[in-house]
């Protein structure tokens, strides 16, 4: 299966799912990709045949977020809560998801790889959570994923000081859970998936619900609060030179309003 759009490949072998985001070469989202996505998630989740989903990707990063600066950019974040509802509709699924991290994976596109159960990745991978770096609050649910999976003070690092984590520390840490040479992510992710679907489908999905109970509604929660910080923030003079700056790959000069 081939979205119609082509930014969105969708296909599955035996009872493993594979989801890749095709916008090369960064594969910065909006909501209808989002949107999308989970829609090809909950489809899997609901046939009866597959087992596990892997989210992969094409180009040179995983996902680098949004584009901000742009229209599309400026869309999404107009209306986060649209965003973020799609992602709270991620945390719901039903079956694992293993996430292909062969390159960066920044803002929003980290959001998105914690929100899968495992991680495969590769040394050159970077994992950036940007957003104080752009004078905005994290979102995507990372406030909870992130210290939750590395712990808070790794998160602290990471959310305060815009630190980037490369694949082999990102696995030190717990945040990547297989690292394998970055040609080798795909087939390793897909194997990974593999071996879960090769487990007892109904005992997976209790395993797995049972590990991940009320991650959702906690998540969701947390949406809430995020959307209205970055709501707040993104009105700000930081926020606007924090971007300008990115853009301009140049150091920010902020001013604390």
């Amino acid at each position: 299966m081939t979205d119609p759009s082509n930014d969105l490949l969708v296909s599955r072998s035996g009872h493993v799912g594979l989801i890749e985001l095709n916008r090369p070469p960064h594969n910065f989202f909006d909501h209808d990709l989002i949107r999308r996505l989970v829609d090809a998630a909950g489809d899997f989740d609901a046939d009866g045949e597959t087992r596990a989903i892997v989210i992969a990707a094409n180009g040179t990063a995983f996902c680098a977020g949004a584009r901000l600066g742009t229209a599309a950019g400026s869309a999404q974040a107009t209306k986060p809560g649209a965003l973020y509802h799609e992602a709270v509709r991620l945390f719901r699924i039903g079956l694992p998801i293993v996430g292909a991290v062969h390159g960066s994976a920044t803002g929003g596109g980290l959001g998105l790889a914690l929100a899968c159960d495992l991680r495969v990745s590769c040394p050159e991978a970077r994992f950036w959570a940007n957003f104080t770096a752009l004078g905005f609050h994290p979102g995507f649910g990372l406030s909870i994923t992130l210290p939750e999976l590395i712990g808070r003070q790794n998160a602290a690092l990471m959310l305060y000081a815009s630190r980037r984590l490369g694949g082999e520390e990102a696995c030190r840490v717990g945040l990547v859970d297989v690292l394998v040479p970055r040609a080798e992510v795909r087939d390793a992710a897909l194997a990974l998936a593999a071996e879960i679907a090769a487990c007892a489908p109904l005992a997976v999905r209790e395993t797995r619900a049972t590990l991940r109970a009320g991650l959702a509604d906690r998540v969701e929660a947390i949406l809430e609060h995020e959307k209205e910080v970055q709501s707040r923030l993104r009105a700000t003079d930081d926020f606007r030179e924090g971007v300008a700056a990115i853009n301009e790959r140049r150091p920010a000069r902020f001013r604390g309003r």
